[in-house]
C-alpha cells in the first residue's frame, strides 16, 4: 500500500514528483487474512483507541506504528488490487 502526503486528483499521473510512504505489508501466514487498521483523529484520541484495543486484548500497543502527522494537504491512500475500504466513525468522551 502506498500513502501519499498530497491531496490532488491528478496524483496518480504525477508519481514522478511525489514521495510516497510505503507501508510495510508482508504476506500473511497461510490460512490467514491481513487486515490493516487506520485510526485517524487527535493524538489523544488515537492513543486512547490504541490503549482501549490493548485492554480488550485485540492488539498490543507495540504493534502500532508511531503517530504520523497528516500534513495540511491531506493524504491519499492507494489500495492493493481487489481491496476494499471501510471507515468506522465513533464518538468518544473527551476528558
Amino acid at each position: 500500500m502506498l500513502c501519499f502526503t498530497r491531496q490532488d486528483p491528478r496524483v496518480l499521473e504525477e508519481l514522478g514528483d511525489l514521495s510516497p510512504l510505503r507501508l510495510a505489508n508482508p504476506s500473511p501466514q497461510p490460512g490467514r487474512e491481513r487486515l490493516r487498521h487506520l485510526v485517524i483523529g487527535s493524538p489523544e484520541g488515537v492513543r486512547a483507541t490504541i490503549n482501549l484495543l490493548h485492554v480488550l486484548t485485540y492488539a498490543e500497543q507495540a504493534t502500532w506504528s508511531q503517530l504520523i502527522t497528516i500534513p495540511p494537504s491531506g493524504i491519499l491512500i492507494t489500495p492493493e488490487q481487489g481491496e476494499v475500504f471501510s471507515l468506522l466513525r465513533r464518538d468518544r468522551p473527551v476528558d
